[in-house]
């Protein structure tokens, strides 16, 4: 009730990225013994059987936080006192840069929705590692990489690896982000010759850099758009399962515009991004389910997209996804929004007769 009727409206009156960094700023500032053990305790829901081994990680609950909201890897080990299982920094290129002009990052509070722009603002995969490497990690980190905004798409492989070489260490898994609508090309990776290059050749080089180091390789998972036609998504499914890549997260923001509560004019003042949030829920939820069909349920996905209540996270496992990630619901639904999701898949399982997680995943294919 807080939250809703008085956080959120004076949060909301305020310039979206403004709060974004105001916000997080204080919070992290604050998880300091003994507000973040308290912090801990109020947010999580402990059940063993929302729990789950993916990719040999182990999972205390379904629920992540997506890529785009800890863009320069320092939030982290504050985020996860809010109960998240795993938080995906990012997206982190090979060099650093300062993104696209502001402002790019806009609310739609009519259809729960956000559009950014934002471009892959981050600090670079080198000053990136760094700070991970003065930081000790205590959540499962995911790491969102993606192609830096000069670099011509014939010279993305290159890029890629740099950031990959670079951030291995400190990586639990690797996110490819080929599906940004936010930097020019970058979506022309998604066809199945340059993906197909591109992964291979990450592939190869962690099954070197593992090699070399005495660890175990990183699983590498592929992050796409929403708005695939059928026959991409017939391709990706099939190259999924000849390279073997480790995962698919489905989906990112959508250049979709239809279907909007939010005026026409709003719209158009707002301008090109993604849009996340509300619009995606049956869109993305149907793209999980078309991947566990086509790739015979034997690549593990991530659903993210439109999951902004306990029913949708519910519902996304249901259609294929073994975790689910959320940015634009835990937005609009305030710091109790992964436990409410967990609670309600807890109480799922239960009414199910269900007695782990991995019973619920894809059963309503």
């Amino acid at each position: 009730m807080f939250w809703r009727y008085l956080a959120r409206p004076l949060l909301f009156s305020l310039p979206a990225e403004t709060v974004h960094h105001f916000s997080m700023g204080m919070f992290h500032a604050s998880m300091f013994p003994p507000i973040s053990s308290v912090m801990g305790r109020l947010t999580r829901v402990r059940d063993p059987r929302l729990r789950s081994r993916v990719w040999g990680i182990d999972f205390d609950n379904p629920v992540g936080l997506a890529a785009g909201f800890d863009k320069q890897a320092a939030w982290f080990n504050s985020l996860r006192h809010l109960g998240f299982s795993h938080i995906e920094v990012g997206t982190i290129t090979g060099v650093g840069q300062a993104g696209n002009p502001k402002p790019r990052l806009f609310r739609g509070p009519d259809d729960q929705a956000l559009i950014n722009r934002m471009g892959f603002n981050n600090v670079g995969a080198e000053q990136a590692a760094a700070a991970l490497a003065a930081t000790s990690i205590k959540p499962v980190v995911g790491i969102n990489i993606g192609k830096t905004k000069l670099v011509d798409v014939e010279h993305a492989v290159g890029d890629y690896l740099k950031s990959f070489r670079l951030l291995h260490p400190f990586a639990r898994y690797f996110t490819v982000n080929v599906s940004s609508p936010n930097t020019p090309g970058l979506r022309t990776l998604q066809d199945r010759g340059p993906l197909k290059e591109l992964l291979v050749e990450l592939m190869k080089e962690n099954a070197r850099l593992a090699n070399a180091n005495g660890v175990t390789p990183r699983p590498v998972l592929l992050k796409i758009a929403p708005d695939l036609n059928a026959d991409q998504v017939e391709d990706i499914a099939a190259l999924a399962k000849e390279i073997e890549i480790d995962g698919i997260i489905a989906t990112n923001t959508t250049i979709s515009r239809s279907d909007l509560s939010t005026s026409a004019a709003r719209i158009q003042e707002i301008g090109n991004g993604g849009l996340s949030g509300k619009p995606l829920t049956q869109v993305s939820r149907n793209m999980v389910r078309e991947l566990y069909e086509k790739t015979e349920r034997t690549i593990p996905l991530i659903g993210v997209g439109g999951i902004m209540n306990g029913q949708d996270a519910w519902n996304m496992i249901g259609s294929g996804a073994s975790l689910i990630q959320v940015y634009t619901g835990f937005i609009y639904g305030g710091p109790l929004f992964v436990k409410q999701l967990n609670r309600f898949i807890s109480q799922q399982l239960a009414d199910n007769e269900l007695a782990d997680l991995s019973q619920a995943v894809g059963m309503n294919v």
